[in-house]
């Protein structure tokens, strides 16, 4: 007999995701907020709470956060493997310096701002107000990533100064867990020793991801892409985002850090992008999951009791926390408007303020009541992120003076986040396009469904990645939002139709160059949308044409001019052909075509 209430919180938020994302995005409001909002509805201080009184509800509610905790804990853990696939350790080493130095910064100037309010002003025991400012110093990684990925505005400024804070607060999250620790009452904690022990613990668990990881990774996903099946490929990436998960939980770290370590390690490699690409789904239901239990953790009575102090807190909280981040800002190469907007949306509270805080009231660190107050602060700002980040940063730009992020951006023009062209297929003509592009400094994205085409590739120094480029999914996997142009160069109808088709739901004005075999694919291709369609047929017609006129002591000058004009006339004659009314008139149009290329 089938365990039907084991199936309960899934369906509830597959239900959800189905309802809030199209309804979401229809008002173009952030789904982050929509799945919050489903928490605290049916959550326990919602509709979870009214099951007492009417069981009919329990198949409709989720009465124990802990129920689900598991699976917010993975959506966290696969939103830090995406964001390590976006980077390179090479990106990770030019980002030291914000990373280590405004990060460890700011979690230790927030921190005291908040125990000094704590401790002077609400009477909180310094040991109290210690984990409290500790706690509450951190921020959301997994809302804040999220949200300003909705924006596009991870590669921004804005962004590249959030994200290295982030990472600085998941690095040090482990040591905050171990100075709670210490502060437990007759020494409950570690010690000294203990610590710096476990510090070390940690430190050879990093180190023997990183050695592990190179050795395996490349073979492993080799292997997996050499049997062209999509759920082996699947396989492998949950695989490896599981495994080094538990591996880093086992060391003592969290999980969240070896799935990071392990997206570092393949973003170096030509499988990024169709790993990406076979993750976003999991990524996107389990982070939803994680969203809908940060809602659960908002008690609506708690905040009726005791209104005035918890607006008060949540205020106090996000202006500290923001004045820090603005002004220490420009010393790290973040200018201040950048660092102010920065500064808003790491106000808040974060996902790991749970965990430090259950682990001080555990520990009899914190009196409960203190920690259930601190919880709610923190758990309310986290639902006042994508709020922050439409509003707030719309309100900081229009206050502060004119010193646009895309200045800073056009700095970064070797940056993945810059504007690209993406080369689909990579046989001989790929090979000429990606040339003729690296020749003109264009960054690019080319791919290849080859394996062994793209490892040759990759050993010769090119940007060049595996995957399906017919994919929706593996498009977005590119850049595809961000691209300039996509050159479609496969040897084959049918694929590059396929190609074509997939880039023009994804971004209709987007503008393709597409090879095809002769006029007739050519008037195909343009009636999908292309910009331009090269039939191989023509071209080599007029480098025959060319060659001849040559022979013939023809002036170069005039040659370039005829040869010119003749692919624009062809260029007409096939886009007049795509247009035509019916497929009779198509036919005469390309028969003309036919008559005047043999004349």
């Amino acid at each position: 007999m089938v365990d039907m209430a084991a199936f309960k919180e899934p369906i509830i938020i597959l239900t959800a995701a189905a309802i809030v994302v199209p309804l979401f995005h229809r008002f173009k409001i952030s789904p982050v907020l929509g799945f919050i909002l489903c928490g605290i509805l049916l959550g326990p201080s919602g509709l979870g709470g009214l099951a007492i009184q009417d069981p009919w509800l329990n198949a409709f509610t989720i009465q124990d956060r802990a129920s689900i905790a598991m699976m917010a804990e993975m959506g966290i853990v696969f939103l830090l493997f995406a964001i390590g696939l976006e980077l390179s350790f090479e990106r990770l080493n030019m980002m030291r310096k914000v990373v280590f130095g405004l990060g460890s910064l700011q979690l230790g100037l927030s921190a005291l701002a908040i125990f000094s309010v704590c401790y002077f002003f609400l009477g909180t025991t310094a040991t109290g107000a210690a984990v409290i400012g500790l706690a509450l110093s951190l921020s959301s990684t997994a809302v804040v990533l999220q949200t300003l990925a909705e924006q596009k505005r991870l590669t921004s400024p804005t962004g590249r100064g959030a994200f290295g804070i982030l990472l600085f607060q998941d690095l040090a999250v482990v040591p905050v867990l171990f100075a709670v620790s210490m502060l437990a009452p007759n020494r409950m904690g570690l010690g000294l020793g203990g610590l710096l022990q476990s510090l070390a613990v940690a430190v050879l668990a990093v180190a023997l991801t990183i050695i592990i990881g190179r050795i395996v990774l490349r073979p492993l996903f080799r292997q997996a892409a050499r049997t062209r099946s999509p759920e082996i490929f699947m396989a492998a990436c949950l695989l490896v985002v599981i495994a080094t998960a538990l591996g880093s939980a086992a060391a003592g770290l969290s999980m969240a850090l070896g799935a990071f370590l392990a997206g570092l390690l393949l973003a170096e490699t030509e499988y990024r992008r169709e790993v990406e690409a076979t993750i976003e789904p999991f990524k996107g239901l389990l982070l939803g999951v994680f969203l809908v239990s940060v809602g659960m953790s908002v008690d609506i009575g708690k905040i009726l009791e005791r209104p005035l102090e918890i607006a008060g807190a949540i205020i106090g909280l996000i202006a500290v926390k923001a004045i820090v981040v603005a002004a220490l800002g420009p010393s790290f190469g973040i200018k201040r408007p950048a660092a102010l907007k920065a500064g808003l949306i790491l106000g808040p509270g974060g996902e790991f303020a749970f965990v430090v805080l259950g682990l001080a009231t555990s520990l009899s660190v914190l009196p409960a009541d203190q920690a259930d107050f601190a919880l709610l602060v923190a758990a309310i700002t986290m639902c006042l992120i994508p709020l922050l980040a439409r509003y707030g940063m719309a309100g900081a730009n229009s206050k502060l003076p004119i010193e646009t992020e895309e200045l800073d951006l056009a700095q970064q023009a070797s940056q993945a986040g810059s504007p690209h062209v993406i080369v689909a297929g990579y046989g001989r003509v790929g090979v000429v396009a990606v040339e003729l592009l690296a020749e003109q400094n264009i960054p690019y994205v080319a791919v290849d469904s080859d394996i062994e085409r793209v490892r040759r590739a990759r050993k010769a120094g090119k940007k060049v990645y595996l995957g399906d480029a017919s994919r929706g999914e593996f498009l977005r996997a590119c850049g595809i939002d961000r691209a300039r142009a996509l050159v479609v160069t496969m040897d084959g109808g049918s694929a590059v139709d396929q190609v074509v088709t997939a880039a023009h739901l994804e971004q209709p004005n987007l503008p393709i160059v597409a090879r095809s075999r002769d006029a007739a694919h050519a008037v195909h291709l343009y009636s999908l949308g292309v910009r331009e369609a090269v039939p191989e047929t023509l071209e080599a017609s007029l480098q025959v044409g060319e060659a001849i006129l040559v022979e013939a002591g023809v002036p170069m000058g005039n040659i370039l001019v005829a040869i010119h004009e003749k692919r624009a006339n062809m260029r007409a004659s096939l886009l007049e052909a795509s247009t035509s009314a019916t497929p009779s008139e198509r036919m005469r149009v390309l028969r003309d075509q036919h008559l005047k290329e043999n004349s």
